[in-house]
């Protein structure tokens, strides 16, 4: 999503449309959300590989299964902003005469849509995982 763009020529080289994911706060902020679960599930490895070989370590568990569920509310929270522009990109909406822009700009369109559908595939991750933690923690 961070390097999508597309420009297209009108007429001339010198009057282009161009299309660019920080055209919109919604797509920003699904950029910053992905980034910040992305860094945190790098950074939790270390705690998660103590609870580990440590498996009577109840604090780390509980720390862990609470930021994973805070990190799996802002990934879906990045995820729905940006599939509401998505679905505004592909459909537009008479009623605010907003065109749908996926006709013209169909690799950028494309692009946006894959990285959406990937963010919902790292939710569902992160609810099987919120979910084995919770079991792990229920089970010491």
């Amino acid at each position: 999503m961070g390097t999508t763009d597309e420009t297209l020529p009108f007429f001339t080289q010198f009057f282009q449309f161009q299309a660019s994911f920080d055209d919109l706060p919604a797509f920003m902020f699904f950029v910053v959300a992905t980034a910040i679960a992305s860094g945190y599930l790098a950074l939790s490895l270390p705690f998660s590989l103590v609870s580990i070989f440590r498996p009577h370590a109840q604090g780390i568990r509980l720390l862990l299964i609470i930021s994973d569920t805070v990190m799996l509310a802002l990934t879906t929270a990045g995820a729905a902003s940006a599939t509401a522009i998505v679905y505004l990109a592909h459909n537009g909406n008479s009623s605010a005469n907003w065109i749908a822009i996926c006709q013209q700009f169909t690799d950028f369109c494309q692009s946006v849509s894959g990285a959406v559908v990937a963010s919902f595939i790292a939710v569902v991750i992160f609810m099987l995982l919120v979910m084995m933690s919770a079991l792990a923690l229920r089970k010491h």
